[in-house]
């Protein structure tokens, strides 16, 4: 089993990677679909299906399925040429992707909110369609948006096409135990294993350019964050809060009257200061995914700034360990809020995060295995219940609580030697099945829970 690292951070932009850079995804490759087609396509339709109809307006789903048929892409958004092109196409009524022409587009008529049932592949299911100068469905593809900013086809789905197919990589660790069972072998810590299979695929100048890039994001984002005040959009008048925090937090620096929790407050601001950029539609990076991409970010920079003896040049070996766990509980249960709930999203980049942290703080494999199990175990059982379909409450500081969970689950992990009683790989099966059991109302679809008991107007 191989997931790139690059696959599981990707660059994008808030608030979802399900509900916003998944169907951005989906319309780039539709657009290739009619591109290749002996036809000539005079306009596109699309309906969203599920988690991505009921949550989608509060996920901005809309804007994203209309700038990706427009031909916009994720990995490098322009704020404000989306908002002119937006604008155009509600007075002109067509999309104007490269090598297409003009398609006709009205978004009232041609984006569909379907809140029947789900399309049966998974949660997040959307149609889109092109049509001819009458209007009438020439072609038409079913896309799955499985979390993460991953994108599926009705047949890629079918075929079992959500797994590597490239060639064969030197360390295929299907489970967490067959991922100790070759470090054991090998000598290698789960960093150079990851390394060595990524490697296998690319040269090692693009690794490094590529880790880097990811690092300069996430961290850029908290800056932004840390420094930004306002109101977020959406409706429930949401107050940013990470930079009157931080700014409090700097100011008792040194003072002997601070209190050692303190710390958890900056964990929580670093956290916090990406989900807002998030929230308002920032660019930001999937960590597994954006409603849980400030637990990655947050704990890198509190190690970073916060423990003796950090050094930027292992912050490499901490994204390949934490992307090696992600793909482990991608490939084995979910890292999608509607499929799983919240404990898929925030519970596993905390697992990821803390095989990170237990990682670059000189943990041998069994421990870094024994930090993810920690955090991902004390997450099962979360709900994804945002107030308004917005990812905004709980999930901004729901991301704060994950980084802390984090870095208590290495370093109980680094307490001991490795040995415990419940395995990562019976942590994400009994995640994958809880979500299987949890009802429909708790995962993404905001008809349950904080979503039906706060006032959301």
């Amino acid at each position: 089993m191989f997931l790139s690292v690059f696959d599981t951070f990707k660059v994008g932009v808030g608030p979802s990677s399900s509900h916003t850079i998944g169907p951005m995804v989906a319309a780039a490759r539709f657009l290739d679909h009619l591109r290749a087609q002996p036809f000539e396509v005079a306009g596109v339709q699309a309906s969203l299906h599920g988690s991505l109809a009921f949550t989608g307006v509060g996920h901005a789903t809309d804007r994203a399925v209309i700038l990706g048929l427009a031909g916009m892409r994720a990995d490098d958004y322009d704020a404000a040429k989306a908002e002119a092109e937006l604008a155009r196409i509600e007075t002109e009524h067509t999309v104007q992707p490269d090598g297409l022409g003009a398609l006709m587009f009205h978004p009232k008529d041609d984006l569909i909110f379907d809140y029947g049932p789900a399309l049966p592949g998974h949660a997040n299911g959307m149609i889109l369609r092109g049509t001819d100068r009458q209007g009438d469905v020439i072609t038409q593809v079913t896309y799955y948006s499985i979390g993460g900013g991953f994108v599926l086809t009705e047949a890629e789905l079918a075929a079992g096409k959500d797994s590597d197919t490239g060639a064969p990589v030197p360390f295929p660790f299907h489970t967490a135990q067959e991922m100790l069972d070759m470090a054991d072998m090998s000598g290698k810590s789960i960093a150079e294993m990851k390394r060595t299979n990524e490697l296998s695929r690319m040269p090692g100048a693009d690794l490094d350019r590529g880790l880097a890039r990811i690092w300069e994001v996430m961290n850029n984002c908290i800056t932004r964050g840390l420094e930004t005040e306002g109101i977020l959009p959406g409706g429930l008048h949401v107050r940013r809060r990470a930079k009157g925090i931080y700014d409090a937090l700097q100011a008792e620096r040194g003072m002997n009257l601070t209190a050692p929790h303190t710390i958890n407050d900056f964990m929580s601001t670093y956290a916090m200061a990406v989900n807002e950029e998030n929230a308002a539609g920032g660019q930001v990076v999937t960590a597994p995914t954006n409603g849980a991409a400030g637990v990655i970010p947050a704990t890198i920079r509190y190690w970073l700034d916060h423990v003796p003896g950090a050094t930027m040049a292992r912050v490499p070996e901490f994204l390949l360990t934490a992307a090696a766990i992600g793909g482990l509980i991608k490939y084995n249960a979910s890292i999608s809020g509607a499929e799983c709930g919240c404990q898929a999203e925030v519970g596993s980049a905390a697992a990821m995060a803390a095989a990170g942290l237990a990682a670059v703080l000189g943990g041998t494999p069994e421990q870094i295995e024994n930090a993810a199990e920690i955090a991902l175990e004390h997450h099962l059982g979360m709900t994804c219940d945002p107030v308004k379909g917005l990812v905004q409450v709980p999930c901004i500081e729901r991301n704060g609580l994950g980084a802390i969970k984090a870095v208590s689950a290495a370093s109980l992990a680094l307490r001991g030697d490795g040995v415990h009683l419940v395995s990562l790989d019976v942590a994400i099966e009994t995640m994958r099945q809880t979500g299987v059991d949890m009802s429909e109302k708790y995962k993404e679809t905001a008809l349950g829970g904080l979503a039906v008991n706060v006032p959301n107007c």
